[in-house]
């Protein structure tokens, strides 16, 4: 698979990277297990691709990733749905907690785009021409996705503190 010159650069790579995928593949899908697994299949891919993604391995594996991640929300969404359990679990006494619960909910009610516009904006700190180039989209494009998310994700977060107040 990667010559054993390159093999080095390769594993080098992969300890600096490794765990800034998982974060990234983790606020894309939601579930640490899945996210653990497609940052395994990134990884798989870029050192099948290491002679093209050498050049810029991260962005490379970051780009897998994303693609990956669009592809699970594909198919959770030909998937019948389904439904939570009845268990009452307790909340967080935490209030750091219970944003972080409030912010991740919050997302997940986005469209699969604009959630994959604010986790590389915001949290992986990348650029719009870096995003786009992830994404594989125009500029234009990851501006007005940014622009609609945080819209959208201002709604859902005044709606869900408002229910959260009238709760206590």
């Amino acid at each position: 698979m990667i010559p054993s010159r390159e093999r080095r650069a390769y594993d080098e790579f992969v300890a600096a990277s490794a765990d800034r995928l998982v974060r990234t593949a983790y606020l894309l899908c939601g579930d640490r297990g899945h996210a653990e697994d497609l940052v395994q299949t990134a990884l798989l891919r870029t050192a099948r691709r290491w002679r093209t993604a050498r050049q810029q391995p991260e962005a490379y594996a970051r780009r897998v990733v994303v693609n990956l991640a669009k592809d699970r929300w594909r198919d959770l969404s030909r998937r019948p749905a389904e439904g939570a359990l009845d268990v009452d679990v307790a909340a967080p006494a935490d209030e750091a907690l219970l944003d972080r619960d409030l912010l991740l909910r919050a997302t997940r009610q986005l469209a699969p785009g604009q959630q994959a516009v604010l986790v590389l904006r915001f949290f992986d700190d990348l650029t719009v021409e870096e995003t786009a180039a992830a994404l594989g989209c125009s500029t234009g494009t990851v501006k007005s996705q940014t622009s609609r998310a945080l819209d959208r994700l201002r709604s859902v977060l005044t709606s869900q503190k408002e229910n959260a107040d009238a709760d206590r």
